[in-house]
């Protein structure tokens, strides 16, 4: 039987090329995005249906679940893609702001999961995949409501592993580095721009920018991320993360290998946090 994929945030990025990828495997694709393009079903229509779905409105994601069954019959995995950031100072990022992204990036998925799993125990099983970041088990300064939307993320996917696990769904994480090639980044920036920097940060604020546009770790590459996302929604092992990017691995690496003094001032260097404090002492 062929197997179905809903996806969220398929309009452009990692979530379309997921798309592209589960099409290519044979998957039939329900690609959600909140203001539907037919581009993406028009190159290949017999497996992929695009439909709106906005994560923060519980009616529309009831909507596109029914339209995803109408279509193809039933739906085997979720994809909960769909996410945005900000870099901005926390202590001058307005509280409506940090409420948005949590909106989007965490009761978002929450929304998802909670839809999906009636039909999912009704049919006999399913798979729930979602997408956090290396900021999800990591930080970074200047990404804190970002970092804490993943953390989050991360903490609710393996807490469920085990509880819907009584459901026969499955839970997977899938932990991208960062992606040059989408526009993510570029979409973070321009969403930045309206919160102010204030004056005793923007020294720090300067440097640590210029180090994160030279992170020195090589970038993950979108197709790379979405066969990662295309083997967790296969995987049937108890395994949960699935790590997609050189820069992740390290930090990994870094993160559950290291002691917890090794790892902080390791991540101090990488970001480079240590070379600011040794200009300050200079």
């Amino acid at each position: 039987m062929t197997k179905t994929v809903l996806i969220t945030g398929c309009s452009t990025g990692l979530g379309n090329t997921a798309a592209r990828k589960f099409a290519a495997e044979g998957w039939n694709v329900v690609a959600t995005m909140r203001k539907p393009d037919e581009r993406l079903a028009a190159e290949n229509p017999e497996r992929i249906f695009v439909t709106a779905l906005d994560v923060t409105d519980p009616t529309s994601i009831e909507g596109a679940i029914a339209a995803g069954i109408a279509r193809f019959g039933r739906i085997d995995a979720v994809v909960n893609n769909a996410g945005i950031s900000i870099v901005s100072i926390f202590e001058a990022t307005p509280m409506n702001v940090i409420r948005g992204i949590f909106e989007t990036n965490v009761f978002g998925a929450m929304n998802v999961i909670r839809a999906i799993t009636p039909h999912f125990r009704e049919q006999g099983g399913g798979t729930v995949v979602n997408i956090t970041s290396n900021m999800g088990f990591a930080s970074n300064p200047l990404l804190a409501v970002y970092v804490a939307t993943k953390h989050a993320v991360e903490g609710l996917s393996e807490a469920l592993m085990y509880e819907l696990e009584s459901q026969n769904i499955s839970v997977k994480i899938v932990e991208p580095g960062a992606m040059r090639t989408t526009n993510f980044s570029s979409n973070t920036l321009s969403a930045t721009q309206g919160i102010p920097i204030p004056e005793s940060y923007k020294p720090y604020f300067d440097h640590m920018m210029q180090s994160m546009m030279s992170y020195p770790f090589d970038n993950a590459d979108e197709n790379q991320v979405a066969a990662q996302i295309y083997a967790a929604a296969c995987d049937k092992s108890d395994r949960l993360r699935f790590l997609a990017g050189p820069d992740v691995e390290q930090t990994a690496k870094l993160r559950w290998t290291e002691s917890e003094e090794k790892y902080i001032t390791a991540m101090r260097d990488l970001m480079g946090h240590t070379a600011w404090v040794n200009n300050q002492e200079k």
